[in-house]
């Protein structure tokens, strides 16, 4: 592959890593919650773990475990609620009560 041709394969990685980092920053800290999967392993939450599959990955090759890694966050989130754990979400359709 050609570098001009490696680095417009690289924009949209870099996009959707600018757009994760800028949650990670600006939204995930006012949403009142921790990512159920980051509680329940004692490991990088499912935004941080995404960033990284698509660094190493990059977006076509990465969607597989980022898919696996939702579905693993979901499991936690399962896990968490039949012990009662509070303060944890899962992805999904949860409205978030941003803290402003």
């Amino acid at each position: 592959m050609t570098a001009a041709r490696n680095e417009v394969v690289a924009l949209p990685a870099r996009a959707v890593d600018r757009a994760i980092r800028l949650y990670q920053e600006r939204l995930s800290p006012r949403k009142g919650w921790s990512c159920a999967y980051g509680v329940a392993h004692g490991d990088a939450t499912c935004s941080g773990a995404v960033r990284e599959i698509i660094a190493r990955r990059g977006l076509v090759r990465g969607s597989v475990p980022v898919v696996l890694q939702l579905l693993a966050c979901y499991q936690a989130a399962s896990m968490l609620r039949q012990h009662n754990v509070q303060g944890v979400c899962c992805c999904g359709g949860i409205p978030i009560p941003f803290k402003f």
